[in-house]
């Protein structure tokens, strides 16, 4: 048993929902494209290599968890394309042709498509996290969504590592979480002024002492359109509450 992540039963809940998730979809993907909350560059920046390799970005794991592989195709002119959607919004992007796929892409997605056959395409976070400018960013790739490519948002919706396990943490896990499922099912308007503002919703500097892995999480919504979205999945591991949403 690895107290630190909890019994080997911790994440059960999270593995079905990713095995489940490709045969939920309305069609098989043509590309996905990736938002990382582990990859925060100056400007928004396109993962434009041909055949990614996987970066082991992180410590502290069994031997195995470094041996893993996931040999999904990378798509340069998805990459371009990505480039071009946000430039055009008047939004600064760069592409950087080496970038592999880091855990926030390869774990999740290697448990969802395991046969690595779609190509996937990755979006790094602006380093100023700024909340406006990644709706701003989803606005701007939501023709994507038309053309086959759904855009991924990789990160948490609780992220606060010392917390775990600590007497306080469910419901102020489950107070945050009530507030960003209320606001992700407001149509776009509201969402997007509430998702700005997600520093006022409840225990939000508890749940996310740094907002990186919330970040993806508004781009999708600003890729969103104008219909609410969806709660798809909730669990408790860890003793703390997460979700998963789907904007359709």
């Amino acid at each position: 048993m690895d107290w630190t992540w909890g019994p080997a039963d911790t994440w059960d809940a999270t593995r079905d929902f990713l095995v489940n998730l490709a045969g939920k979809l309305p069609e098989p993907p043509k590309a996905i494209l990736v938002v990382s909350g582990h990859w925060e560059e100056r400007a928004f920046t396109v993962g434009a290599a041909a055949k990614p390799e996987l970066i082991f970005d992180y410590s502290g794991f069994p031997e195995h968890t470094y041996r893993l592989t996931w040999p999904a195709p990378g798509e340069p002119e998805l990459a371009a394309r990505v480039a071009t959607l946000l430039r055009e919004a008047g939004l600064d992007a760069d592409a950087d042709p080496q970038r592999g796929y880091d855990h926030g892409v390869f774990v999740p997605l290697k448990v969802a498509f395991p046969e690595a056959k779609i190509p996937v395409v990755t979006l790094s976070l602006a380093h100023s996290l700024d909340p406006a400018l990644h709706l701003a960013a989803g606005r701007a790739l939501a023709p994507l969504r038309d053309q086959g490519v759904p855009i991924v948002a990789s990160g948490m919706s609780f992220h606060n590592l010392r917390a775990y396990f600590q007497p306080e943490t469910r419901e102020r896990a489950r107070a945050f979480d009530a507030w960003l499922t209320d606001a992700v099912q407001t149509p776009a308007e509201d969402r997007d002024r509430l998702l700005t503002a997600w520093r006022e919703a409840p225990f939000a500097a508890f749940s996310h002492p740094r907002e990186e892995h919330l970040i993806p999480l508004l781009v999708a919504a600003g890729a969103g359109g104008e219909a609410p979205g969806v709660r798809i999945f909730s669990d408790e591991p860890m003793g703390a509450a997460i979700s998963a949403y789907r904007f359709d």
